[in-house]
This record gives structure tokens, C-alpha cells and sequence, in this order.
């Protein structure tokens, strides 16, 4: 019997570029529950949840109490209860004890990791056809950032909610249930009946790094909001209202921040390598994506103003000089933009 050739990062980068890549979600889940869930999540979220939609999901950040960013949530609003699921590295030792030390109010019940329940996400230009075969209307009907109850095949029984968000620029879609390895196979199922294949994390962040969410795999680096990039994340009018905005700083024009830069395929330029500007440096490298997009590396940097507009020339390290170039994000044109859904 011949074995299948491993897939590789560049496999499964491709994947989810051309066809459906579909991976596990390993972040723990929350379920929050009560009257008071709203003011709870007010405590801690960048974004208020006063006008949020039910069956919907959205994106937030959450602070510690010095100003700096802990995690991106993705906040669900699934019947009487709210979910959030971590789009940054977290543990669920971390995110039990950051939730326990937010002052909940009296009606607000916090689970982490609740038994039972797990999540899987497929992405890609045809992620729309095998999300059909979890509903019972047409697709198109599921609109971006919308949530709607489904169903896992072979488990009558189980509950499961799908959700259309990704991470990838991408047709993206989650499906969250109380039976995950069902679930997951069920997904499994559907990409692959679509010529999709289930992905590794180093694809995924290439591709989730070229439409300019290089955090999600990178995570904060250490580096406050406003030069992370991560200011359009926070509501401004409710400084003072959650944990942690008293400390925030307004970027300006003057601000360090994160920026995309590309480099010759097959370099590496390590985390901490200066940036440079005729000689003189500008900037340090904060992360390098996975190696699985041939034509080129990219590298995202903390760059001094005003060197991280993009189109300038730069370089990395002192003794074997790495050429870069500031870019736009996202790097890749998302095939999803001309591919319709039908």
C-alpha cells in the first residue's frame, strides 16, 4: 500500500488560498450566562457590547489592568448565552484567572473550557460550499459576522451553531458544538467531499499573516496597544470604562508601530534584528511567518515614524544584510473576493 506524501506548510498554504483548509480550534471556550453577562463583559472588552446583535459574532480586545493588550476574543451572542473564544495565544489556566479577577456582577455565571464543547473552523475561496451541508437554507442567506443554529450529521442529538468569521481574508466559517469530534469529522467530511484538506498551524499563519492578522499566531510581542497596531480595537468614547483604558495612549503620527515588511524567499531574520535605514536603525523585528508562500518572506517589525509607510527600502541585521520592503496589507488578494457564493 502506498502512504500518502506529508503535507507540507506551503500544502496546506496553498489549500486554503485555492481551495478549503479546515483545522481544529484548540483555544479554550467560555460560556458566559445571566442577566449581568452584558455589564460583565463591559468590565474588560475594548468594545461595548450596548448594540450587539443576537446570533452574531464579533471581534474584541480585551486589556490587563496596565493597558496592555491580553487577547483577541471573538464574542458570540448564541441564545440567552454569551461566548468568547481566543483568537491569541492563551491557556485556560490564564484566561480562568484574568476572568476571575474581573469584579463579575451578582447575575453572571463564568465557565471556561465547559464540558462537552469545542470548535472547528474551514477556510477558503469554496469554504461557502462545504458550509451548506451544516444548514438547511441557502448559504448565501448566512451574512459576515452572522451566527445560525445547525446541525452535525450522524448526531441528531448534539446542539452546534454556525458562525461565518475567519481569519484568513478568506471565506471563513466556525462551527461550534457540544459534540466536537463529531463535529470535526463532520467538517472533515464536507472539505474534502470539495477537494479541501485539513491544515497545520504554519500555513494558516501565512495566510492569516498576509491579510494582516500576523497576531494571531505571533501574539503581542510584548508591545502595548497603539504599537501593535491594535488602536482601531478600542472604543475610545468609553475610556475609563474598562479595565485597563486609563492606561491606553492615542497613537499619533509620531507612533512606533507594527508594519508588514517582505523579504527574499528563503531568508530568515530572527525576532530582535535590527531594522535599518541607511545605516541606521529604525526599527526591530518582531516576528517572521512561516516560510510557505514561495515568492517571498514577510516580516512584521516595530518601525520608528515615518518608516513604516510602505514601498521604502530597508535592511536587516548588521553583518549579512537582508534586503526588506515596507507593504500593504493584505499582501495576497483573497480569491474569495471574485468568488461567489451560489
Amino acid at each position: 500500500m502506498t502512504t500518502a506524501p506529508a503535507r507540507t506548510a506551503q500544502d496546506d498554504y496553498t489549500t486554503v488560498r485555492t481551495a478549503i483548509g479546515a483545522y481544529r480550534i484548540t483555544a479554550p471556550l467560555v460560556r458566559v450566562s445571566g442577566g449581568d453577562r452584558y455589564e460583565f463583559l463591559d468590565l474588560f472588552l475594548a468594545k461595548s457590547s450596548e448594540y450587539v446583535e443576537p446570533d452574531s459574532v464579533r471581534e474584541a480586545l480585551a486589556l490587563n489592568t496596565d493597558g496592555t493588550p491580553f487577547a483577541v476574543l471573538l464574542h458570540f451572542e448564541i441564545g440567552d448565552d454569551s461566548w468568547l473564544l481566543p483568537r491569541t495565544p492563551v491557556t485556560a489556566e490564564q484566561l480562568t484567572a484574568y476572568l476571575e479577577a474581573v469584579d463579575a456582577p451578582a447575575d453572571a455565571t463564568v465557565e471556561v473550557a465547559p464540558e462537552g464543547w469545542g470548535a472547528s473552523a474551514f477556510e477558503g475561496p469554496h469554504a461557502w460550499a462545504a458550509a451548506a451541508k451544516f444548514v438547511e437554507f441557502d448559504i448565501s442567506g448566512l451574512t459576515l459576522h452572522g451566527v445560525t443554529e445547525s446541525a452535525v450529521p450522524g448526531e441528531p442529538a448534539a446542539l452546534a451553531h454556525l458562525a461565518r468569521v475567519g481569519t484568513t481574508g478568506e471565506y471563513g466559517y466556525l462551527l461550534l458544538s457540544n459534540a466536537p469530534e463529531a463535529a470535526h469529522a463532520a467538517v472533515l467530511d464536507a472539505v474534502t467531499a470539495e477537494d479541501g484538506a485539513e491544515v497545520g498551524e504554519q500555513g494558516l499563519a501565512r495566510v492569516q499573516a498576509e491579510a494582516g492578522m500576523s497576531v494571531y499566531a505571533a501574539g503581542f510581542g510584548g508591545l502595548p496597544v497603539h504599537e501593535a497596531d491594535l488602536a482601531w480595537m478600542v472604543d475610545w468614547n468609553r475610556i475609563g470604562e474598562f479595565q485597563g483604558s486609563e492606561e491606553l495612549v492615542k497613537p499619533t503620527s509620531e507612533t512606533a508601530k507594527t508594519t508588514a515588511l517582505a523579504a527574499p524567499a528563503g531568508a530568515v531574520v530572527p525576532a530582535g534584528t535590527p531594522v535599518t535605514a541607511g545605516g541606521q536603525q529604525v526599527g526591530t523585528v518582531v516576528w517572521q511567518a512561516p516560510s510557505a508562500n514561495a515568492e517571498e518572506e514577510l516580516v512584521v517589525a516595530l518601525l520608528d515614524a515615518p518608516f513604516w509607510v510602505p514601498g521604502l527600502e530597508l535592511a536587516a541585521g548588521d553583518a549579512a544584510v537582508t534586503p526588506l520592503r515596507t507593504v500593504t496589507q493584505p499582501r495576497v488578494i483573497a480569491r474569495s473576493l471574485t468568488t461567489r457564493i451560489h
